[in-house]
């Protein structure tokens, strides 16, 4: 069959918006979160700036309860929550919503594994010198760990993607909805890699900017 670029042309467009703006709110307010969570998790372990055996315990049980659950079962068990923080369960909102709590916990772990590659004895010689543990997290362990952490981060960019595309079938819209219900249930394959070609795009761009990114981070 033929696609109506007409009646579809606006559809894709929002879709392409949803998209965007679930990643975008989702990167935004996941990616700080997950910073001050992976924080936590590595001056809070044993040695750390702030050792703190019963909190990091309990931080890492979460994170690794969480970490594991595929978003499609995540988004559905955090249904209830998503109910009485955004008062639906349906919509961009709605899905942007896990969406943030499961980056918040994917990317705290990329931040710990980051920050503990970082040379101890530097973090000791600050220490010498008198700083304190949030100036050495500020200018030295966040800094140092610069251009891996971007790279991690471009790595969540495309996962939150990915993700979108599955809220979009449970009613979250953006460019998965697009495809699935104009595309896919109508057997329309023209409008499906249309959507397909879409994420692809943004997926690259990503990487690509991600990468030139971490470059620069590692050469300053």
């Amino acid at each position: 069959m033929s696609s109506d670029w007409n009646t579809l042309w606006p559809v894709f467009t929002a879709s392409v918006g949803q998209t965007l703006w679930m990643v975008a709110v989702t990167m935004l307010c996941g990616g700080v979160l997950g910073l001050l969570l992976g924080v936590l998790l590595y001056t809070t372990r044993r040695g750390g700036l702030l050792p703190n055996a019963p909190l990091h315990t309990a931080l890492n049980l979460v994170v690794n309860l969480v970490r594991p659950i595929p978003f499609i079962v995540f988004i559905t068990a955090v249904g209830p929550l998503t109910l009485k923080v955004v008062g639906t369960t349906i919509g961009t909102a709605a899905a942007t919503f896990p969406l943030v709590l499961a980056a918040t916990f994917g990317i705290s772990r990329i931040v710990e594994q980051n920050l503990v590659t970082i040379d101890p004895g530097v973090i000791e010689a600050a220490r010498a010198m008198g700083a304190g543990p949030l100036r050495i997290i500020t200018t030295l362990l966040v800094p140092e760990a610069l251009g891996p952490l971007i790279l991690g981060y471009t790595f969540v960019f495309v996962s939150v993607v990915d993700a979108t595309a599955i809220a979009g079938a449970v009613g979250g819209g953006g460019l998965g909805n697009f495809a699935i219900a104009y595309g896919y249930q109508r057997f329309d394959w023209v409008v499906t890699w249309t959507a397909v070609l879409a994420l692809v795009l943004l997926v690259q761009l990503a990487q690509f900017l991600g990468n030139r990114l971490a470059r620069r981070a590692l050469r300053s």
